[in-house]
């Protein structure tokens, strides 16, 4: 059953959201991957962002470019968590999205990561669920612990070779 739902209103916001789907594979969490446009099939949205919940959806992570809509459009009709990432755009560097998600009416709260922050969103995503998992609690904290390993060796690369070898 998918837990988390990664939505899109463009194949070209696929290279962007295929990182969160890399996290929760890497983490062995279900989820189902959409192309949907609030837009362009408003009647299919409405059915998607509505019936997430009964499908076991814990937690929306959608991503959108310019006007932004569909992060918001999620939250107002899906009742639990819902993470927008904003996408850049080549007319404002993805600024116009990140404000669009961001700047949310009150009591339709939207989680915003940075334009392009996908493998943000995924991680936030599992740490929501990780409030009720403890396995994927310790599995998340293994991961931390993994970066901090990495910045170490990166170090100690460093301090060995200098920074020509980078």
């Amino acid at each position: 059953m998918a837990k988390i739902s990664i939505v899109m209103g463009s194949d070209s916001d696929m290279p962007v959201m295929k990182k969160a789907a890399q996290i929760l594979d890497q983490f062995g969490v279900g989820y189902e991957m959409r192309i949907i446009s609030a837009h362009r099939e408003p009647n299919e949205f409405f059915e998607y962002a509505s019936e997430a919940e009964e499908r076991g959806v814990k937690v929306i992570i959608a991503g959108a470019g310019m006007a932004a809509h569909l992060p918001g459009m999620c939250a107002a009709l899906f009742p639990l968590p819902v993470i927008g990432i904003p996408m850049h755009t080549t007319s404002l560097g993805g600024r116009d999205s990140l404000y669009s998600i961001v700047q949310m009416p009150s009591g339709i709260p939207v989680a915003t990561v940075a334009i392009g922050g996908a493998v943000n969103a995924a991680l936030l995503a599992l740490k929501i669920l990780a409030v009720s998992d403890e396995e994927l609690l310790g599995r998340l904290k293994e991961y931390t612990k993994s970066l901090k390993q990495q910045v170490m060796e990166k170090d100690e690369r460093l301090s060995q070779t200098g920074w020509e070898s980078y």
